[in-house]
């Protein structure tokens, strides 16, 4: 069965004092574009996501939403620069010195200039956390994988019901072509008669003419090639390879082989045919799009 490319999947998985959840949502797109949304720690894990989904899925704009959460405090450090601090302090006295006025260090307010004091984050093992991350990465794809097969199957069937009921059109098409030949030749042989009266009609000329329309008005090939398209798209919709751009091609045949029957029957009841099979080309076109 082909696949949907509308899909969600949510997975998490907790380790190495985090807890990663990551969420795959999909719509459609004519190729296959991945939108990762990560924390700046760990933007590093965006290729890492891309490169896998990107063995998995062929069509779809995905977007991946990756949200870690700290499960274990990790210790902070403080961090002095002393150096800068002495600076300050130094500079403070100078300044003092020069407008005449008292100067007395004071740490605290040495320590709340920028840059004197700041904390040091620990250090993230991201290798570690990669691992939790593709466990929660994995966890998302199966739900999301499900959720487009499953979409996919109900898409296939009623693309399936679909093409049979082309198939049915075609075939009330083909019963009728032989009496559009016929009705041509009665047609004709009566407004001969009208114009030439009495006068005898050539037949051998009259079958000239209704052999070369017959000829011309030939549906028979584009019959045959309309219904091997038709094969080819069941045999599409029924594998479980990436469908959309083979049916997208087919349908564009489709529609060419109907519209040189409408044209070349020139028959009313053949026209009716060809409007119904022209609007279920156009329901299937539009299913299409959802197909990966």
């Amino acid at each position: 069965m082909a696949n949907s490319m509308t899909g969600f999947g949510r997975g998490e998985a907790i380790g190495s004092g985090y807890q990663v959840a990551i969420e795959l949502k999909s719509v459609n797109h004519r190729f296959l574009e991945i939108v990762v949304r990560a924390p700046r720690n760990f933007s590093s894990f965006e290729e890492r996501i891309r490169k896998i989904l990107q063995e998995k899925y062929q069509r779809g704009r995905i977007e991946v939403y990756l949200n870690v959460v700290e499960t274990e405090g990790r210790k902070r450090l403080a961090k002095v620069d002393n150096d800068l601090a002495l600076s300050y302090d130094k500079t403070l006295k100078d300044l003092a010195l020069a407008l005449h006025t008292a100067y007395e260090t004071d740490i605290y307010r040495l320590v709340s200039l920028p840059d004197v004091l700041t904390v040091e984050e620990p250090v993230i093992d991201l290798d570690t956390l990669w691992g939790v991350c593709a466990e929660a990465l994995l966890k998302a794809s199966e739900g999301f994988g499900q959720m487009r097969q499953t979409e996919g199957g109900k898409l296939t069937v009623d693309l399936l019901e679909r093409l049979d009921l082309i198939s049915e059109h075609l075939q009330t098409i083909a019963e009728r072509a032989p009496y559009v030949v016929t009705d041509y030749q009665e047609r004709l042989h009566e407004r001969l008669q009208t114009i030439l009266g009495e006068v005898e009609l050539e037949e051998a000329r009259l079958a000239s003419e209704v052999l070369y329309f017959a000829d011309r008005a030939s549906i028979t090939e584009e019959l045959v090639r309309f219904d091997s398209h038709l094969a080819q798209g069941r045999e599409a919709l029924r594998s479980h390879d990436p469908v959309g751009r083979k049916l997208d091609f087919l349908l564009q045949e489709m529609n060419r082989e109907i519209n040189t029957i409408g044209s070349k029957a020139n028959d009313l009841k053949i026209g009716q045919q060809v409007v119904s099979v022209k609007s279920e080309l156009e329901k299937i076109r539009e299913q299409v799009q959802n197909l990966e």
